[in-house]
């Protein structure tokens, strides 16, 4: 079986920061995956699950009201806790988008409540914590403040893999 795109990327080495995941052509389209990466994998403590929660419904809300409203396919997290994917219509690179990113965290300091945490609208509704979210999302804002020009917040580390002269590629197990 095929190792998709996003495990070639080395876990040990990626550092927070917005990078594109993967682009797909549906039709004429062009659709961009983009890992929000909060979280340095393996080595940090992930997000908390309801402060995670939380600013899925967050800045999915500002996201679908701003300015790229119309582009936007999904905002969602990531299994592993350590960020979020973004998927958009267009291709554009990762620092077309850190406006669009960094407004979004800096707009959960003055949510005062979380969007769509009803019973009604949400399928877990009472798993949000608004504190932790704003803690988070104040974190990252610093992070992408500081390394706005770092070019390491923007492209992938990817793995390099043995090949055999066949082509055969080996994998850590």
């Amino acid at each position: 079986m095929k190792l998709i795109e996003s495990f070639s990327v080395d876990h040990t080495a990626i550092v927070p920061g917005i990078f594109v995941s993967r682009t797909d052509k549906a039709g004429k389209e062009t659709i961009t995956t983009y890992d929000i990466r909060l979280k340095k994998p393996n080595k940090e403590p992930v997000i908390d699950v309801a402060a995670m929660h939380s600013l899925e419904h967050i800045i999915a809300t500002t996201m679908r009201n701003g300015v790229l409203k119309d582009e936007i396919i999904y905002w969602g997290p990531m299994g592993c806790l350590t960020g979020f994917y973004l998927i958009l219509k267009g291709d554009r690179a990762p620092q077309e988008i850190y406006g669009l990113v960094l407004d979004a965290f800096k707009s959960v300091k003055d949510a005062k409540e979380v969007p769509g945490a009803t019973a009604v609208s949400c399928g877990h509704y009472l798993m949000h914590d608004l504190e932790m979210a704003k803690f988070y999302a104040a974190e990252f804002v610093d992070y992408l403040e500081k390394n706005a020009k770092n070019p390491a917040i923007y492209e992938y580390p990817k793995t390099e893999r043995l090949k055999t002269e066949q082509g055969q590629k080996f994998y850590d197990s």
